[in-house]
């Protein structure tokens, strides 16, 4: 795939709020988004590690800039983004935006895979430990799901991984736990 396209893919990731993940998977199933990419109906898409080595690419060569401002501008002059001001529609803030949900996605994946093993581990032992709210959290995995709009609302839920991550490590490592 092009670094346009690619570009593309970011602007739309960012637009709707997707993780990588979620953003290759739009674009092997969405029709809308295979059109706009001028790929074909059949076209496998991409694996969404792609979108990490795009970005680690483009900021190598400083060029993240250029590319997702000429694609931004061109994506506003078609009133494809929401009005909202530069800061909202600039390079470094789309970046930023789908770094961050991919940050969360893998954290929040992670910590749902330790529950899956201690589950199968020691069911007892973590049953005591953990409530209904964590089977709402991490009873399906993180990707199957968008995250919430808005930073406070994503930090709450940072902030609550971060908590429930802690309190499992807390717990592997207290002297009353089992001793595998």
């Amino acid at each position: 795939m092009s670094p346009g396209a690619l570009a593309l893919v970011s602007v739309l990731q960012y637009a709707e709020g997707l993780t990588d993940r979620q953003a290759a998977d739009q674009v092997r199933a969405r029709i809308d988004w295979k059109f706009l990419l001028g790929l074909e109906l059949d076209d496998p898409g991409f694996d969404f590690s792609v979108l990490s080595d795009f970005r680690v690419r483009l900021i190598g060569h400083g060029l993240e800039e250029h590319v997702l401002d000429l694609v931004l501008a061109r994506c506003s002059e078609l009133g494809l983004l929401r009005a909202g001001g530069r800061q909202r529609t600039d390079s470094t803030h789309v970046l930023a935006a789908v770094r961050t949900l991919n940050r969360m996605e893998f954290v929040g994946e992670t910590l749902r895979a330790a529950l899956e093993a201690l589950a199968a581990a020691a069911p007892a032992w973590l049953s005591e430990l953990v409530n209904a709210d964590w089977s709402k959290r991490y009873g399906a995995r993180i990707d199957s799901y968008r995250f919430p709009k808005g930073d406070n609302v994503r930090q709450e839920r940072a902030e609550q991984v971060g908590r429930d991550g802690f309190t499992i490590l807390e717990a592997v490592y207290a002297p009353r736990a089992p001793a595998w």
